[in-house]
């Protein structure tokens, strides 16, 4: 279901790339799921980026960079890199593409690369609630913003960094919620003395049944908390919210979008298509 430019071989092939938890490569669903929906979404959002002066592209977990898919010997962009060459094909462009990762060569991989092709770009280093301050200051009055939150485990996907960027005046967001680090993970962290998901949804613990241990449904019960905590803020989540599979049928992730208004939520329902929380490769 590929929809992605042709990749042009790395520019700065001396710089780290993402090889995945286990270090043998992503899996496809990067590219061909996560990466292709990004790259429609910039895509179709072209007339409205065309009204703002101002376009920023915001990823606070960026990596290097650059992919590798497990099995193939070429390596690929990364999301970054994805939006920013499909902002370009109609001369609406991001005017600015922040980037962060925790990991200092990461956050300095992707921002050479994207420099390398030409992107605007500035690079926040460190752990997202410590960066978001600054890279909001960087972000013009009144620009259009898309924020793209793609953290390996729940734990790193703190509400407080939601919550900031969600006071700018225009500004939607792509998330990808980790399911996989919940359903492994979230009977353990009933325990109040663990808080590797209080970040990610605080305080979960009132507003869960315990009930729901027993209907084994505590994960969605979890999710739809933290649904609702996004619809607090005064956003609307889109109803399209696949849920990529690894190859073992495992659920990996949500893919949820939301924004404050009606256009981009119909955007991204027609990017995903077809796709309501079910998807397997």
């Amino acid at each position: 279901m590929s929809f992605l430019l042709a990749h042009a071989p790395d520019p700065l092939p001396m710089l780290p790339v993402e090889l995945g938890r286990a270090g043998e490569g992503v899996g496809r669903w990067v590219p061909e799921m996560k990466h292709t929906f990004l790259a429609k979404y910039v895509e179709g959002t072209r007339r409205a980026r065309e009204k703002f002066k101002q376009r920023v592209y915001v990823d606070l977990f960026c990596g290097p960079g650059r992919v590798q898919v497990k099995g193939e010997t070429m390596t690929r962009p990364g999301g970054a890199q994805v939006a920013w060459q499909h902002s370009r094909r109609d001369g609406a462009e991001f005017t600015s593409c922040l980037v962060g990762d925790l990991d200092v060569t990461r956050a300095s991989a992707c921002a050479e690369r994207l420099l390398a092709a030409g992107a605007p770009a500035r690079a926040f280093p460190g752990a997202a609630e410590a960066t978001v301050d600054r890279v909001i200051k960087a972000i013009p009055n009144n620009a259009l913003c898309l924020v793209y939150l793609d953290p390996y485990n729940l734990q790193y996907l703190s509400f407080s960094v939601i919550e900031k960027l969600a006071r700018l005046h225009y500004v939607d967001f792509a998330v990808h919620f980790s399911t996989m680090d919940l359903r492994r993970n979230v009977l353990m962290e009933y325990n109040p003395e663990r808080a590797r998901f209080d970040a990610a949804a605080p305080g979960w613990r009132q507003h869960v049944d315990p009930a729901a241990f027993v209907r084994g449904d505590t994960d969605e019960a979890f999710f739809d908390y933290w649904c609702g905590l996004v619809r607090g803020l005064g956003f609307s989540i889109s109803q399209r919210m696949p849920l990529v599979r690894d190859e073992g049928n495992r659920p990996l992730y949500h893919l949820v979008f939301f924004s404050r208004h009606e256009l981009p939520n119909r955007i991204w329902g027609d990017v995903a298509q077809g796709v309501n929380r079910e998807f397997n490769f």
